[in-house]
């Protein structure tokens, strides 16, 4: 035997020693890892979205697990693309169950939404702020789900509120053909009802379409002051730029999920005058702890910051709150008990739970696009 490469017992002995040790230290590793699944809109033309929402969450936990992760242990967000189309978000949504998730999170949409929700039910797998207000999720209440953001209804309220208040009183609504579109159209007819009136004109766009041609024809001569629009950012940038080429001149208003920095890319100058509701606090006025913190940690990581990533690194910071309060390994049923028990203050952006109350803010307020691709709140 070539004595170059023999071992004697002992060497045996110790090698297989330390590959014991390591075998250990990995499965520690693995053992103290979290896993969140997110299904989302990733390509098509809502991809900023999911992309910017992502970003903003993923930042956070990037700066978490580089300090030794959330209460030790290193949080990841498994991704999966399903293109805004509830079919590939159930799917999506099962393979993200059967791979043992913590919790699902950061889903993007209300159609998408809706249709993961009864699954994450049946699993009792912790449904963790969705990009959307619409009172399906909410109503009737559903344990597993918590929201971070206020609902559409109180977007659409504030929005009909100041409308209102400046006699423009002739209003009409754009809307999205499925379940987001009738929730935001909903929330209008909630609130015009309430001041003994009712939407001049109604008209629709199909999702993931800007085929919005029969929607300017119908809206655009109905005498409407202002238009409420509850679509995505493609098809309500299209609208505005043919409704003003047919020679409409009132005010368009759009709720948070249209994606403010989405949509002012998308119309340049075309976006002067045009007002989004927003629901989390604005990345672009310093005076908030949170907006500080927030554009601070974006130029560190190289991230856009914009209300969509704003809202993805909040829902980050309210997942990491529940998971801190989890004592022992964390399981689905600890981390529902967990975030129930939250009242905190994220730097001006109060957010409070309770055993039946999982929304966690109503903070709405108004921005407006200055035609130069940026927004002023």
């Amino acid at each position: 035997m070539d004595k170059s490469f023999s071992l004697t017992r002992r060497q045996l002995t110790r090698m297989a020693a330390a590959s014991a040790v390591a075998g250990v230290g990995l499965a520690r590793a693995q053992d103290s890892r979290v896993i969140l699944g997110q299904s989302a809109a990733f390509s098509g033309p809502s991809a900023q979205l999911g992309t910017q929402f992502h970003a903003g969450a993923k930042l956070w936990f990037d700066q978490q697990n580089a300090k030794g992760g959330v209460a030790g242990r290193n949080v990841e967000i498994r991704n999966l693309d399903d293109g805004y189309e509830p079919d590939r978000c159930v799917a999506n949504t099962e393979k993200l169950i059967k791979d043992n998730a913590l919790a699902l999170f950061g889903y993007i949409g209300t159609p998408t939404s809706l249709a993961a929700l009864p699954l994450a039910t049946s699993a009792k797998m912790p449904f963790i702020a969705p990009f959307s207000g619409a009172m399906g999720l909410r109503d009737p209440f559903k344990r597993e789900a918590f929201h971070l953001r206020a609902s559409y209804d109180d977007e659409t309220e504030l929005i009909v509120k100041q409308l209102t208040e400046l006699a423009q009183n002739r209003i009409a609504v754009f809307y999205q053909n499925d379940a987001y579109g009738k929730a935001g159209l909903s929330g209008v007819t909630k609130a015009l009802t309430a001041r003994q009136l009712k939407p001049t004109a109604e008209a629709t766009v199909e999702r993931n379409s800007v085929d919005v041609a029969d929607a300017v024809g119908k809206l655009a001569k109905s005498g409407a002051q202002a238009i409420v629009q509850i679509g995505s950012y493609k098809a309500c940038a299209a609208f505005i730029r043919e409704a003003k080429k047919a020679g409409y001149g009132g005010k368009f208003y759009n709720v948070s999920f249209v994606g403010t920095q989405a949509l002012a890319d998308e119309l340049g100058k075309d976006g002067a005058g045009v007002v989004v509701s927003q629901v989390m606090p604005s990345p672009y006025n310093p005076a908030r702890p949170i907006a500080r913190e927030f554009v601070a940690a974006a130029k560190s990581g190289k991230v856009q910051a914009n209300f969509s990533s704003m809202e993805g690194y909040l829902a980050a910071k309210l997942f990491s709150e529940g998971l801190r309060r989890v004592s022992g390994k964390p399981t689905r049923e600890a981390l529902v008990t967990a975030l129930e028990s939250i009242q905190e203050d994220f730097g001006g952006y109060r957010v409070t739970f309770g055993p039946q109350d999982h929304v966690a803010s109503n903070f709405v307020e108004l921005s407006m696009l200055t035609g130069d691709g940026k927004v002023r709140t």
